[in-house]
């Protein structure tokens, strides 16, 4: 719909137009505001008028131009186009909430649960399922805030955490991630084949022995797990909802078997039914064995909460992900944590913590002399297996039931459930980082099959994780790993909370409102704690592969931008800083060259660009400039990303250089990031150009100084001239293409390339000069004429400090007379090191009085001769001069030709600098 009649293009608000990050959607694009503004050259009738011929004419046009307008596929996921089936999309409660269950209730609580409890007590049990349930809570809230702060799609935890907290952080986490889920399905299988090879020995059944029967039988079944994976989506889920029935059926048959009264038999397996002394007695811990205690029980214990992100891993199969995810989620954890709860307080309330399970042990009358242990008082003596702690029997959950073989169904549904939704989980994850290409060598496995895009490849290679991992057979070893790979996403996540939160970008606002970030950072700081209470060496390692994965991305700078709460945060910061430098007065000791720098295409004129880089470590560009221009900047922004140069670009125009230069030297920067400096190439060109042109070049040094800015003048030996396109007699209008080098280590520079007429052509040479090799032992001779405050020093010192010219060597020439040379010199080393500048040598030229040697006249077309300084000079590579200040009186042509003869004839680069007569070095510490 138009937004009005007359309004040709502009349309009334659509939700196709904020849709365009989205993959898979179709949506119209928005008309510019260079469209709106020329409506395709219709004009508006005036208001009132009424005409079946003017408005037809109008009404076509508007039709025309509406349907004119470019349609541009960015994506819908939810529409595959007419050509096969939908793609299977699953509610809150099948999607997530059951899924969460199914993982959340694994392995741990069949096999572990009751082993923990006659370890820890009761109330330390309580305390350990609390204390998970805090982390899984406040890491649950902050993943409901995150998941409903726009729309998600497939990648889960790594696709929250990279789009919240950027590409170095989200990669390291998705790799880390990918993995730990791998971990857990290798988990819960060797759990179900623990169970199955105690199911064959009761049978006398025997493969090869203890061990290898759990590595046999583990991975036969991660092998069909596996095919279960591969036939898709739809009937992976059809398999938890059986798993879920059953478990279900298990925990009503635990139930029911506690208020059954015990037989015999399993009186003496020490199953009492509820007792208040039972109760009592499992109240307080009694460890077992040298290794056991809290944290170990915790570490144990912890992968059974892990299953919280089994829901979000596979956000981009839900219907409604910013829904499902956080009703799910929660739900989940209270229902889980309940059961959890119920099943530790009920067991330890009917079952002895050690029985023997010989019926012979019951005692006959009341006789009790010997006896050891809680069943004396119940009539029965286990006292010689708890003697000897060979006691095979006490708390157990299994024998507790009504019926024993439906717990062990319900092992069996724990268990596959939970390896399955992990199998499941981690390609899913896995196949959403090798899309973003944020690593080498595994876009293999993102490649997606079928109408769900299943990750086939990445199956294959979690399988064969999951497989490698269950050939290690011990549960416990892999639970404690598991535990630190997923705190260490927990932390992750719970910053990613705090940091978006904390950075009050606007584009920060979930729809999920029942979270702080001070929760959050209280569920990242625990979660780094407990890493390093459960075990210390293994969080070492799991931090020592998230920094090596993060200076990997971060070296590498991906071409990729999420809108991270980095970038918010790194825009406050700088914003910050910025103000308060404001209120900070200038001191000498913190002056460094932040530079104008006027030049050519940067293709063109490369060594200009250099020699301001010299200054800085190589950097790439961010890409901040819109222009009409734009195809023909694009070329341009790639080669200063070949050539490593951080900049930000603006374009900016001008009628002449001059004026230009003038605005730019106003109004550019920020507060105490204002530029100081000018810096421009020579130019070479001068005697063939027109008064008007020398005019304009000239002026704008003058224009310089009465800002009061320094000035840099650099000439090539092979000529550097960047004002040749201002000789043309036509009035084309000059664009000032602005780009500013960002600090990283000292210095700041804020430069503009002065375009006129830009080509493509050699985008893609990067032209070599002599500012980027290494130097070796050359020298830098350095011609201190005139005492500018100490810029002509402070340059090549600044050179010095980069890596190419570290070894070059800096030779000081200053002007005296022959009686008092040595004093002189010596005045000037001493100069030299109050300044604390480390040069080689100085030299004192005392005949700068005499006249020129014949060869030395130039100009003789000119009414005047002027002379360059006399032999002594000894240039090896770099020639830096005083630059004489132009006088008010001086014609434009002679103080050309004056900066001509010091610098014609070099075979090197020579840069002419003044500074603004204001001190840039001192000596004194204050």
């Amino acid at each position: 719909r138009r937004s009005s009649f007359y309004s040709t293009v502009d349309l009334v608000p659509q939700l196709e137009n904020y849709a365009s990050t989205l993959p898979h959607q179709k949506s119209k694009s928005r008309a510019s505001l260079k469209t709106l503004r020329k409506a395709f050259g219709v004009s508006c009738p005036p208001l009132g008028t009424h005409g079946g011929g003017a408005g037809m004419d109008v009404a076509s046009t508007m039709t025309d131009s509406v349907n004119s307008l470019p349609v541009i596929d960015i994506g819908n996921e939810e529409s595959q186009g007419s050509q096969g089936k939908a793609p299977v999309r699953f509610g809150w409660v099948t999607g997530v909430m059951m899924r969460c269950m199914l993982n959340i209730w694994g392995v741990i609580l069949f096999l572990r649960l009751s082993w923990i409890i006659s370890q820890a007590g009761i109330l330390l049990t309580c305390l350990i399922i609390l204390m998970s349930v805090v982390v899984t809570s406040v890491t649950a809230l902050s993943i409901s805030a995150i998941a409903t702060n726009g729309r998600v799609t497939s990648g889960g935890a790594y696709f929250m955490i990279s789009r919240s907290l950027g590409p170095e952080i989200g990669g390291p986490i998705g790799m880390v991630f990918s993995f730990a889920n791998a971990l857990a399905c290798a988990l819960n299988t060797v759990g179900f084949a623990e169970v199955v090879r105690d199911l064959m020995q009761e049978f006398g059944v025997v493969m090869i022995d203890k061990d290898n029967d759990v590595r046999i039988v583990g991975v036969i079944t991660v092998t069909l797990l596996l095919l279960i994976s591969l036939a898709g989506m739809e009937w992976e889920s059809k398999a938890q909802i059986f798993f879920f029935t059953v478990l279900m059926v298990s925990f009503s048959n635990y139930f029911v078997g506690t208020f059954l009264p015990p037989s015999p038999e399993k009186q003496a397996m020490g199953i009492f039914g509820y007792r208040s002394e039972v109760f009592i007695s499992n109240l307080k811990p009694d460890w077992r064995g040298n290794d056991n205690d809290f944290f170990q029980m915790f570490a144990i214990f912890f992968p059974s909460a892990i299953g919280i992100l089994s829901g979000a891993n596979i956000s981009g199969d839900l219907k409604d992900p910013a829904t499902a995810i956080p009703k799910g989620t929660l739900m989940a954890i209270l229902l889980t944590t309940i059961s959890y709860l119920a099943i530790s307080v009920t067991v330890g309330s009917c079952v002895m913590r050690d029985a023997s399970g010989n019926i012979s042990d019951i005692l006959t009358g009341n006789i009790t002399d010997g006896c050891v242990g809680l069943g004396c008082n119940l009539g029965w003596n286990f006292t010689e297996c708890i003697q000897s702690q060979s006691c095979e029997y006490g708390l157990v959950l299994g024998q507790v039931s009504g019926f024993y073989y439906l717990i062990t169904a319900g092992v069996f549904a724990a268990s596959l459930s939970s390896a399955l939704g992990f199998l499941v989980s981690a390609p899913k994850v896995f196949q959403c980082l090798c899309r973003d290409n944020l690593y080498p060598y595994i876009g293999f496995f993102a490649k997606g099959y079928g109408k769900n895009d299943e990750p086939l490849r990445a199956y294959l290679l979690c399988y064969i994780i999951a497989a490698a991992f269950i050939l290690i057979g011990k549960l416990n070893t892999i639970a404690a790993l598991i535990s630190n790979f997923f705190l260490c996403s927990y932390c992750l996540i719970n910053f990613s909370c705090f940091h978006a939160s904390i950075t009050n970008s606007p584009g920060w606002r979930p729809s999920f409102h029942y979270y702080s970030k001070w929760t959050a950072l209280f569920g990242a700081v625990i979660s780094v704690v407990l890493m390093f209470m459960l075990t210390w060496w293994a969080a070492l390692v799991t931090f020592s592969i998230i920094i090596f994965l993060f200076g990997y991305v971060n070296y590498n700078k991906p071409k990729v931008n999420w809108g991270s709460s980095v970038q918010a945060g790194t825009y406050n910061m700088a914003l910050s800083y910025s103000v308060s430098l404001s209120g900070v007065e200038d001191h000498v000791k913190n002056f460094r060259p932040q530079c104008l720098v006027l030049t050519g295409p940067p293709n063109q004129r490369p060594a200009l660009v250099d020699f301001v880089g010299s200054f800085h470590q190589a950097y790439k560009p961010h890409d901040l400039w819109r222009h009409n221009h734009g195809q023909s900047f694009s070329w341009l922004v790639k080669w200063m990303n070949k050539r490593r140069v951080r900049s930000f670009y603006t374009p900016f125009t001008a009628d002449s250089l001059r004026a230009g230069t003038r605005h730019l030297l106003q109004a550019t920067g920020l507060g105490k990031l204002k530029p100081n400096t000018l810096v421009m190439g020579f130019k070479t060109n001068w005697k063939d150009s027109s008064p008007e042109s020398i005019e304009d070049y000239v002026n704008t040094i003058d224009d310089t100084f009465d800002s009061n800015h320094c000035l840099c003048i650099l000439r090539m030996m092979d000529g550097l001239d960047v004002f040749d396109q201002f000789d043309s007699e036509g009035s084309k209008s000059t664009l000032l293409f602005e780009f500013t080098l960002c600090p990283l280590k000292a210095y700041s520079f804020s430069c503009y390339i002065t375009v006129d007429d830009i080509s493509s052509k050699g985008d893609s040479d990067q032209i070599k000069t002599v500012f980027q090799n290494d130097q070796g032992k050359k020298t830098i001779d350095v011609y201190w004429i005139a005492d500018d405050g100490g810029l002509t020093l402070l340059v090549p010192y600044l050179l010095t400090r980069r890596k190419n010219w570290r070894s070059s060597k800096v030779r000081v020439f200053i002007v005296g007379d022959e009686q008092n040379m040595e004093e002189g010199r010596n005045e000037m080393i001493a100069l030299l090191k109050r300044f604390r500048l480390d040069f080689n040598d100085v030299i004192v030229m005392t005949d700068s009085e005499k006249r020129p040697h014949a060869k030395r006249y130039v100009y003789e077309t000119l009414i005047f001769r002027v002379r360059t300084f006399s032999e002594t000079r000894f240039l090896e590579f770099l020639y830096i001069v005083s630059l004489p200040v132009p006088e008010s009186d001086c014609p434009s042509a002679l103080y050309m030709a004056w900066l001509d003869t010091l610098t014609c004839g070099l075979h090197c680069p020579a840069v002419l600098i003044r500074g603004n007569q204001q001190n840039v070095l001192t000596f004194y510490c204050q």
